[in-house]
């Protein structure tokens, strides 16, 4: 049967099953329980039905487990499912789940053709078996399906047009409105970085320091400070400006912390506790977090530090459990703090919250000029990072890793929804409640609006998170609660996915362009080109992001539309670059490019055009090359002969690290947090992740191009990237703008990449050293097997030893 392409959203709900097995027969699950009773010697078995919704070999929905219910299973769940595949069929699998793995007990197949006309079906549907052949006993299952079309959707393609936006539905937190939100990049600012960046109403736009703010929030704390990490380390120091001293920013976090904590403020931090069991990780250098250091500095002290690992939700298999708890990380990044009300003149106190990709540990602070050599004898010399090179150290000299990023500060509403996730995952894991009793404190202000309704810099804010009932307490107990609540059920577990949903919806509400940033970029497995290499079903990379963004870019191209989509990307995943691991992940890119390239192609060739997919699609890295200066740091000993280490340093050259987690659309919508572009965060039920949607009301993109905050901080990030800024950066989805972008790339990547260094790089920003072919496959750049002074393939590798679960 053809494939047909479902791009919009499948609204299904799932009732029941009947007549799994006959009254005379015990069936096929009866037989088969006794042979694992008798086979394992686990006792008497329990049937757990379960079924599954597929879009082909695609995962898109399951329901919970159904308890001794075998013959007769009743779940009444309903699903809201994002499209953007390929599928001859909607495939439903009826499953019964025991100890080692779970029994197949057969699928019903829904025509992808009769719901195409948008009608709802609702019907018994019988189930087959491997053959597709309807099983004797005539077990069905009732099901109700409605597929609309995105081009159908109210948003679709139209941006928010007013402020009476609502948010994105089925989410566990509601978009809140009357906020403040403070955009950062990078961990600081110096006074001489100055983006010349008008505003609407003449006003220039001004950068915000993310740790000096971080530092004043802590500092003047009164109440309470909660902190999650991936990773926080407590010798670094915050405040690191010479020209921009503060009174005791010489002090390091876990000193301010002990300090504030000896002061009665309640201060309590979660750090992901790293079980993981995979050597070959933590050999790449991927997993250096500090946490028994973390956890031992604060023993014996009025700080509260509680390593947490990942651990999963009731229910699932042995294998399950010991996946989650091993290869998961807790990843979201926010600090929580009560602060004193604006302006002075007020004892009240409120709550302001910080949230992004910006761990409070080493190697993470810098600054737009992110130096390799230069500040190793001052910012960097008692922090000095660089995981890519085996015995990297201080004593042997840069190239550090320089380090990019991106931040936010919440206030408002939104800042105590921050703070009820903090709360939740400490319920959850932090052991005894020793929680700030929120109400009895006279001082702190409920929550409500920091801003009015008609003030041009309101701002609107819904937060999103990528976590599961094992990492946060309270989640509803029943699907039926769960999807009143914005969660969806897992087979074993209730989780809250709203990350993805919400890039999803913001693509697909985008009109002209789309920036991305991101540490990661692969995803959407399911459309990659079959190969002999791999089983697509096996990756199980399967959100939509990278998918959503092609067929936006495809739709636009066929309606003879301009759109374009800047992706920037690091060079490689921190660690060794030639390592098992990094190439794997890089290979899974490079799939997810291809894939992308060949939808953008296919499109311009159905129209006739022979444009550069570059001008719709275009990806980059960030990397820095400096030459050497009179009085500069030199180090005591040297890197090993003949190493990248010793080639790089030669060389005066790395790659600047992109840790952003970041997208914004059409100037006016921002995502900024701490989840990555692949299946890890996106997922729900893998890494933990939080992550904030924003937009300012008054600046929209309606009638003319948005000229808010969110407009500034591009053009901010774009300056900081080019080291200039053109009139044709304001309109990022014109050819003029793309064009420039990766002409003034192009010209960066063969200057990085030159054997002759005479100047300083003018710029960060390179063009992602790869080729696309005429048929939109991704491969080397001519001369460019490798990166730069290394033997690690761009292209990447397939692993045959990390599992995909892993990598992707």
């Amino acid at each position: 049967m053809a494939l047909i392409s479902l791009h919009g959203t499948l609204h299904v709900t799932i009732y029941e099953a009947q007549d799994l097995h006959h009254d005379g027969d015990p069936g096929v699950f009866h037989k088969l329980m006794a042979h694992v009773e008798e086979k394992v010697g686990i006792g008497k078995g329990t049937s757990k039905m379960y079924a599954t919704i597929d879009l082909e070999k695609a995962r898109v929905g399951r329901t919970r487990m159904i308890e001794n219910e075998p013959a007769n299973p009743r779940w009444y769940e309903s699903f809201h499912v994002y499209c953007a595949h390929m599928a001859s069929n909607v495939i439903f699998t009826v499953k019964d789940n025991n100890p080692i793995g779970a029994t197949l007990i057969g699928r019903a197949y829904v025509p992808v053709r009769d719901l195409l006309d948008g009608e709802e079906v609702d019907n018994w549907f019988r189930i087959c078996d491997k053959d597709r052949n309807p099983l004797d006993n005539g077990a069905k299952i009732h099901a109700k399906l409605q597929f609309v079309y995105v081009s159908r959707e109210r948003n679709w393609g139209r941006g928010i047009r007013s402020a009476k936006y609502p948010g994105v539905p089925y989410t566990f937190f509601p978009q809140r409105t009357g906020c403040k939100v403070s955009l950062y990049q990078d961990a600081h600012v110096p006074d001489n970085f100055i983006p010349k960046v008008t505003l609407s109403g003449g006003k220039k736009y001004e950068p915000h320091r993310c740790w000096e703010d971080v530092f004043d929030a802590i500092s003047n704390a009164r109440h309470l400070i909660y902190i999650t990490g991936w990773s926080v380390y407590t010798e670094i120091a915050l405040v690191r400006d010479q020209r921009r001293s503060k009174s005791g920013g010489e002090t390091t976090l876990g000193e301010l912390l002990k300090r504030k904590a000896n002061e009665g403020v309640k201060v309590l931090i979660l750090v992901w506790d790293d079980r993981t069991s995979v050597g070959s990780l933590k050999k790449d250098g991927l997993m250096a977090t500090h946490d028994e250091e973390t956890e031992n500095f604060f023993k014996e002290t009025e700080v509260h530090c509680v390593l947490c690992p990942r651990n999963p939700d009731n229910g699932g298999s042995i294998v399950q459990d010991l996946q989650i708890s091993t290869m998961f990380t807790h990843h979201q990044k926010i600090v929580v703090v009560d602060s004193a009300m604006p302006g002075g003149g007020s004892h009240n106190r409120r709550i302001v919250s910080f949230v992004g990709g910006i761990d409070l540990c080493d190697g993470r602070y810098d600054t737009q000029f992110h130096s390799l050599f230069r500040t190793l004898d001052t910012a960097h010399h008692d922090d000095f990072h660089q995981p890519n090179f085996p015995g990297a150290a201080i004593t042997k000299g840069g190239p550090r890793e320089p380090w990019h990023d991106i931040h936010s500060r919440l206030e408002g509403p939104i800042a105590w929804d921050v703070l009820f996730n903090f709360e939740q995952r400490w319920r959850k894991q932090g052991g005894k409640d020793i929680l700030v009793p929120l109400r009895e404190l006279d001082d702190l202000i409920a929550p409500s609006p920091v801003t009015f309704h008609e003030d041009p810099e309101t701002w609107s804010v819904q937060l999103f998170r990528s976590i599961d009932g094992g990492a946060a307490f309270g989640f509803p107990a029943t699907p039926e609660d769960a999807a009143r609540a914005g969660l969806v059920s897992g087979k074993d577990n209730i989780i809250d996915r709203s990350i993805q949903d919400a890039y999803i919806h913001a693509i697909r509400r985008a009109k002209n362009f789309i920036y991305i940033e991101n540490q990661y970029f692969l995803g959407s497995c399911f459309s990659w080109d079959h190969s002999d290499d791999i089983k697509l079903e096996d990756i199980g990379a399967l959100h939509l992001i990278p998918k959503e963004l092609s067929l936006k870019i495809v739709s636009k191209i066929e309606a003879g539309e301009r759109f374009t989509v800047y992706v920037v990307v690091p060079m490689w995943p921190e660690g060794i670059p030639e390592s098992g691991s990094v190439q794997a992940i890089l290979d899974w890119q490079r799939r997810t490019m291809t894939m992308m390239y060949k939808d953008v192609i296919g499109a311009l060739r159905a129209k006739g055009l022979q444009e550069d997919p570059r001008n719709y699609l275009t990806f980059f890295c960030l990397a820095n090359r400096e030459v050497k200066r009179s009085g500069e740091y030199e180090p005591t000993e040297q890197p090993e002969p003949d190493s990248d280490y010793e080639r790089a340093q030669h060389a005066r050259r790395f790659m600047i690290y992109v840790h952003s987690k970041m997208m914004i659309v059409d100037d006016e919508y921002i995502i900024v947090g701490s989840a990555n572009i692949n299946q890890r965060s996106m997922d729900g039920a893998r890494d933990s992740e939080i992550a904030m949607g924003a937009y300012q009301p008054h600046h929209l993109a309606t009638h003319h191009p948005a000229r808010g905050q969110v407009h500034g901080f591009r053009m901010a990030l774009w300056y900081e990237h080019l080291g200039m800024l053109d009139n044709s950066f304001n309109h990022p989805e014109s050819v003029s703008c793309v064009k420039k972008v990766n002409q003034v790339a192009d010209k960066y990547w063969d200057l990085y990449s030159s054997e002759s260094l005479e100047h300083d790089l003018p710029g960060h920003l390179l063009r992602y050293p790869v080729r696309i072919t005429s048929e939109g496959d991704v491969t080397e750049l001519p001369g460019f097997e490798f990166f730069p002074d290394t033997k690690a393939k761009v292209l990447g590798a397939k692993s045959d030893y990390l599992p995909p679960i892993l990598t992707t």
